[in-house]
């Protein structure tokens, strides 16, 4: 079958031929119709994800939309190595999904895997409870703006969104963004104007794509010492880190808060609670529309669709 290969870390996948996947007793073989270009993605097949195994040669992609041998239409996850989504055909085990016929092959491709992470942290790890608000450290990207959607969706009573783009940030208010922080503000700047929402509007759960320096300042405005007597409970839940893989926390920022840190991810979530949290995605754009940014690019074109921007997502089609 034709597939999109990687074979070392230091070369883009490239299209080429590999053997044909044979499904075991626990498995189904999946016709590929539609398959992201996630970040995660791009991070498993150049070595710098934490799952990264160093085993080549392997087929890139960790989900997709295809059709089972009974026609049945449905996403899927997490094939077996070094079977990936990225082919005309590839495994999938329990992780499968029926797509509602709402649902096109390539804006589930496009939106699952981003629109898991808000939903699996928001549902799942940060226990999140209608009349909540949320604030959004990432939120110009694909999945900050459909984490924008989602809280709403749930039922957020105000969702913050704070991103560099500018542009981006203003057609959040369209999406649902009640307000909008730039993160190119100066440093004490962005850490006064976390605090000033804080203090007048109260922010319940932190949703985190970014890491680095923008983390630092938001818990450091947790942290300030105005707001260390109230016992303020906030949900800092870490999701991604374009910004950076590490940050300087002093211990006092977590006694001197009610901050709690936790993640959300493969590893920090079940399976059962991330096929959870997508299902639940899809059975929601089944009755209101959310929008998110894709292109669809034919499978041979893996390498220069490789290259391209996280933003609009990129949508492989065998």
């Amino acid at each position: 079958m034709k597939s999109a290969l990687v074979t070392s870390y230091a070369q883009l996948p490239a299209f080429d031929d590999f053997q044909d996947p044979a499904p075991t007793e626990n498995e189904t073989l999946i016709k590929v119709t539609a398959a992201g270009i996630h970040p995660i993605v791009k991070a498993l097949a150049n070595g710098t994800h934490y799952g990264s195994t160093g085993k080549f040669p392997f087929i890139p992609g960790v989900d997709g939309v295809g059709t089972t041998p009974d026609g049945r239409r449905v996403f899927f996850g997490i094939a077996r190595p070094p079977f990936g989504s990225m082919a005309q055909y590839t495994l999938a085990g329990d992780f499968m999904i029926e797509l509602p016929e709402s649902v096109d092959d390539a804006f589930a491709a496009a939106a699952a895997n981003p629109a898991m992470s808000s939903w699996a942290a928001l549902a799942m790890r940060a226990k999140f409870q209608a009349g909540e608000s949320v604030l959004i450290l990432g939120a110009t990207g694909a999945a900050g703006q459909l984490a924008v959607q989602i809280a709403k969706h749930l039922g957020a009573r105000r969702v913050v969104a704070c991103g560099r783009n500018a542009a981006a940030l203003e057609e959040l208010t369209a999406l649902g963004a009640d307000a909008t922080i730039s993160l190119t503000l100066p440093p004490e700047e962005l850490i006064e104007a976390f605090r000033n929402e804080i203090a007048m509007n109260g922010v319940d759960v932190v949703l985190d794509y970014l890491w680095g320096a923008p983390a630092e300042a938001m818990l450091n405005a947790i942290a300030h010492k105005g707001l260390s007597h109230h016992g303020t409970r906030i949900r800092f839940i870490q999701i991604g880190s374009s910004a950076g893989p590490a940050i300087t926390l002093p211990a006092s920022h977590l006694r001197s808060s009610g901050v709690e840190l936790l993640g959300s991810g493969f590893g920090s979530a079940s399976m059962d609670e991330l096929r959870i949290a997508i299902q639940q995605f899809f059975e929601a754009c089944s009755k209101k529309p959310f929008q998110t940014k894709f292109v669809a690019r034919p499978l041979e074109e893996v390498a220069s669709a490789w290259a391209e921007p996280n933003e609009p997502r990129v949508v492989l089609r065998p």
